[in-house]
């Protein structure tokens, strides 16, 4: 009963966290940063709304443009100090220290509000406090936001951050709710002026949590400061490098204007509603708008994050990125023309309208908005993404912000002329209508930006996928299709239409037929045979009527025989009558097999007669084209009846053409009898690719197949290779099972080969299956293993480095020879390549944690051996890797000798120094770890040396599979156990290896161990 609990309660767990899109190994780091970005968001809104209520009860919103004029400046000012600090301390300390640092002017702040009466150069100190209150709190936010996405960024790798991230960013709508919501309590209980105390107090908090969180996970943060100058000079050389020319130019000029018009509008409707929330005011002072903008807050909040967990992805999948990114702009033009509509005829108030207004427009800008954002960058390549971005958010955004408080400026300057004046409310209601009108204006300026960035979107999408660099995630797939049309269209080379139709085909490809079959006729021969091929991968009755269309026209005889498969593949009743012309000689080869195919498959007794004769007559004919077409229309039939007895001679056909053809009927008809045909054509060189394209169609009923040739210890390392390589291709879950198994237990080539296996599987399906299999402690788990055996390597380096002479050991004066020398040092050059092959494995597995090119960039800089190179790698190492071995890992690839990498190595492996022969026995026990050539070169070292072995050890290294460790051990043998290797010769008489047969009867003949049997 107890472990039916603990199983339920398990499955209860996976079921949740499978909902939140969760690994359990993340939830505690997601938790904590969650906790931590919730509670510093709950103080600073506290403070926010609290400041908002005295600024506007003491001074009223004509002076909030000053706030927004300031604030332009704060970002930069507080960018340069985040880099100062990353300079001087380490980044775990940096976003501790800048959390404390944002709560102490908090609790200061307290001290200032209640003196009105006290004045510094004619300027109260309470309007000093709390203009710098606001400022502070706008500080905050920005400061917050950024501690909050770095520290993800160390905690989480790139794909966990996938996962983790919208969690950890929704702390802060949870945030608005509670805030919002507790806040008029909050008030009732301290005061308004006592709440700068009690934000600073959960500010701290989040700070005290954070450094928890930091502590815990130490390893995840770089141990020293950031870079070091010359390498920023490096990096900005390079940035300023890149220049945005040509369409780029013309995509990036409309995309930094909707951001600059988002944060625009965004000001404008923030100023007009504290405007209008000063007038409506009731006379209770500071207490009554925080109270208001508390409830608000809370009521707004619960929409967000409705809107943000269940709404927001599957709007943008549903209609598109750019219909998405237009509900904003257009929903705030028409709301802003009924408000002007229904004030002017006193329908509904001013106030309310812009209460609907700013609604509309905090809960799009941060739920809908914020997720088409990432999509709009998407066509602009890597190397100049982030530098468009960081222009965009670090410099645009603060930059509109002040410009809009100037513009806010000379408007209520403007407005204050020009309008007559009268009743001091009726003014600010005709002030604001003015307002929401330049509000309309705008609105509609940005949506025709939106309209530009997608006519500039079509055009990148097909320059992107003409050179390969777009990715298949995160486009919009309805703009990608109308580019794809739009390209086919109009006049171009074809290569940049074919990139077009693989891309698309990549995307989706099963409504790939949507947008090709009605492109067909237009289309040349090569493309229209593209497209048939693609839309074959899946047929569509939808798409009939046009195949048909085309295949009555005059084609050429591939495109034709396309069409025909598809036009009999889509159709309920096909017209096999309609096939039978093609049959006759004087048809193309490829047109009359693939009719005689497709007769074959569902004509009556006569007519797969006939169509089988066709094909008995192709399948013999002299002509290499007749037989390589009749043999690849029987991999279209159904059934190859009495065409099977043609097999084997066609298995031995002197045409290569025909050989690889038949190699995919076998997988196509799926005929077992033959499936170690396939298995043989590994094995060579001529067929080796037809045969793994005709394994892999075989999918999951070649697993087994495959997995015994991988595991097969007599094969070769190529044929083993190709058996993992079909694995890997073959892609299923259940391949991915093996391969991942595999993993856990291969050592060596390998593993290796495993692993570059995976991580080459498309769309990372390889890599996602490891980590949702063993997760990312499996992974490190992995790493350990290799830093282990590291760890062992440099043990017998170490202890074998004084192995130079033998006279001692062997007791003969002349067993000191130089061959004895050079025998240590071909062990020492061996153990050498074990260990830059177990490096080789553990960036390998980095990778399945961590950005590919980043872990490459690593791993080519130490690979350099030049200190500046080496440096770096290790830098860059040490601000990617989270591992909890991280720091064995960077002094392991430094330039340390190798005792001192052992020292380093001693949480993994206690280091006892062993005598030379102790340590080859030692090196011996982990011969599974071992190389072929390590392996013979410790029996090669035991035999000049004259160290004894043990019998375990020499009788199982004898039946190894690699013949040259077969000829180490008899080598062995033969000076450390003449009498037992007379008794073992006869057995080994018939070995499979040359070399090794020939030595035994070399050694028979010396010690005369019998005759042969």
């Amino acid at each position: 009963m107890e472990n039916f609990q603990i199983s339920g309660s398990a499955g209860v767990r996976h079921g949740v966290l499978r909902s939140l899109n969760l690994r359990s190994e993340e939830v505690e780091r997601t938790v904590l940063m969650f906790l931590v970005y919730t509670l510093t968001s709950v103080g600073l809104i506290w403070l926010e709304l609290s400041t908002v209520g005295l600024f506007l009860d003491e001074f009223g919103a004509d002076k909030m443009p000053w706030i927004y004029i300031a604030s332009a400046f704060i970002g930069s000012g507080l960018g340069f100090v985040y880099s100062w600090l990353q300079k001087i301390l380490p980044l775990r300390r940096t976003v501790v220290v800048v959390l404390g640092m944002m709560s102490v002017p908090l609790f200061l702040f307290r001290f200032g509000i209640g003196y009105e009466n006290t004045k510094i150069a004619g300027i109260s100190i309470a309007f000093i406090t709390i203009f710098l209150m606001w400022l502070w709190v706008e500080a905050c936010y920005v400061l917050n936001d950024l501690n909050t996405s770095i520290t993800s960024n160390q905690l989480f790798n790139i794909r966990e951050i996938k996962r983790t991230y919208p969690l950890v960013s929704s702390g802060y709508l949870v945030a608005g709710v509670v805030s919002g919501f507790s806040l008029p309590v909050l008030l009732r209980v301290v005061g308004l002026q006592n709440v700068t105390l009690i934000s600073g107090l959960m500010v701290a908090t989040g700070s005290v949590l954070l450094y928890y969180l930091t502590e815990k996970y130490s390893q995840a943060f770089p141990e020293t400061a950031h870079w070091t100058d010359d390498d920023e000079d490096d990096d900005q050389e390079e940035f300023t490098a890149r220049k945005v020319t040509g369409p780029l130019q013309k995509y990036a000029v409309p995309l930094v204007s909707f951001f600059i018009l988002a944060e625009v509008v965004y000001v404008l409707v923030d100023f007009q509603f504290y405007s209008q929330l000063e007038y409506q005011n009731p006379g209770d002072g500071a207490s009554w708008i925080a109270s208001f903008l508390g409830i608000y807050e809370g009521i707004q909040g619960l929409f967000q994050v409705a809107t943000q967990w269940f709404a927001s992805s599957r709007l943008v999948e549903r209609i598109g990125v750019f219909v998405t990114a237009m509900i904003l702009p257009a929903g705030i033009a028409i709301l802003g023309v009924l408000t002007i509509g229904a004030s002017l005829g006193q329908l509904v108030s001013v106030f309310i309208g812009l209460i609907l207004l700013r609604f509309l427009d905090e809960l799009l800008h941060y739920t809908l908005l914020e997720t088409v954002s990432p999509v709009l960058f998407q066509p602009i390549p890597d190397n100049i993404r982030s530098g468009i971005q960081t222009l965009v958010n670090g410099v645009g955004e603060p930059l509109s912000t002040g410009v809009t408080g100037v513009g806010i400026l000379i408007m209520l300057w403007v407005t204050g002329t020009i309008l007559p004046q009268q009743d001091e409310e009726v003014f600010h209601d005709q002030q604001s209508l003015i307002f929401i009108g330049v509000i309309v204006i705008l609105a509609l300026l940005w949506v025709f930006v939106v309209w530009l960035i997608r006519s500039q979107y079509v055009g990148l999408l097909v320059k992107s996928a003409e050179r390969g660099r777009l990715g298949v995630t995160d486009v919009d797939l309805k703009a990608l299709k109308r580019a794809v049309v739009e390209t086919l269209q109009k006049p171009g080379g074809e290569d940049e239409k074919r990139s077009c139709i693989e891309l698309l085909t990549q995307i989706d490809p099963k409504n790939v037929g949507e947008v090709l079959a009605p492109l067909l006729d237009s289309l040349s021969p090569g493309l229209q045979r593209q497209s048939l091929e693609t839309m074959l991968q899946h047929p569509n009755p939808a798409y009939l009527e046009a195949v048909r269309a085309l295949s009555q026209q005059s084609l050429p005889p591939e495109v034709l025989a396309l069409a025909l498969r598809y036009i009999w593949l889509t159709e309920a009743e096909p017209n096999i009558e309609s096939l039978r012309p093609y049959l006759q000689p004087t048809v193309d080869p490829v047109v009359r097999g693939t009719a005689a195919a497709l007769i074959m498959r569902r004509g009556d007794r006569l007519q797969k007669a006939e169509a089988t004769n066709t094909l008995r007559q192709m399948l013999t004919h002299k002509q290499e084209r007749e037989r390589v077409m009749g043999t690849r229309a029987l991999g279209e039939a159904d059934y190859l009846q009495g065409l099977r007895l043609y097999i084997p001679n066609l298995l031995q056909d002197e045409s290569l053409r025909v050989r690889c053809a038949l190699l995919d009927v076998i997988s196509s008809t799926h005929s077992e009898e033959y499936y170690p045909s396939l298995l043989r054509g590994l094995g060579y060189k001529s067929t080796r690719e037809a045969a793994l394209q005709a394994i892999v169609k075989l999918h999951n009923d070649a697993i087994p197949l495959l997995v015994y040739l991988a595991e097969d210890i007599h094969k070769s390392d190529l044929v083993r290779l190709q058996a993992w390589t079909a694995l890997g291709q073959i892609g299923t879950a259940e391949a991915i099972d093996i391969l991942v198994s595999n993993l856990m237990t291969a050592w060596g080539t390998t593993r290796r080969n495993i692993l570059r296996i995976l991580l080459k599987m498309p769309s990372e399906a390889g890599i996602e299956g490891v980590l949702d299999r063993i997760g990312r402690s499996g992974l490190e788990t992995l790493i350990e293993q290799e830093l282990m055996f590291i760890g062992q390597i440099y043990a017998g380096l170490v202890d074998l480095s004084g192995v130079t002479t033998y006279g001692n050991l062997s007791g003969g004066a002349n067993s000191t020879g130089a061959h004895g020398d050079d025998t240590a040092q071909l062990l020492q050059r061996a153990l050498a390549g074990l260990e830059a092959d177990a490096k080789e494995r553990c960036f390998l597995l980095m990778k399945f944690l961590y950005p590919l090119d980043t872990v490459q960039a690593a791993a080519f800089n130490i690979a350099s051996g030049q200190p500046s190179l080496l440096a770096r790698g290790l830098e860059i190492l040490d601000n990617t890797v989270d591992i909890a071995r991280k720091r064995s890992l960077i002094n392991l690839l430094d330039q340390n000798s190798e005792r001192e990498k052992l020292s380093n190595l001693s949480e993994l492996m206690v280091y006892k120094p062993l005598a030379p022969s102790d340590r080859l026995r030692r090196l011996l026990e982990l011969r599974h770890f071992l190389s072929d050539w390590a392996l013979a070169c410790c029996f090669h070292l035991a035999r000049e040396a004259r160290w004894s072995l043990t019998a375990q050890q020499t009788l199982v290294c004898l039946q190894h599979p690699t013949g040259f460790v077969r000829e180490a051990v008899l080598a062995y043998l033969k000076i450390a156990s003449p009498r037992a290797l007379v008794e073992l010769l006869p057995r080994l008489q018939n070995d499979p290896d040359n070399l090794v047969s020939a030595q035994v009867e070399e050694m028979m003949a010396e010690l005369g161990a019998g005759g042969k049997r």
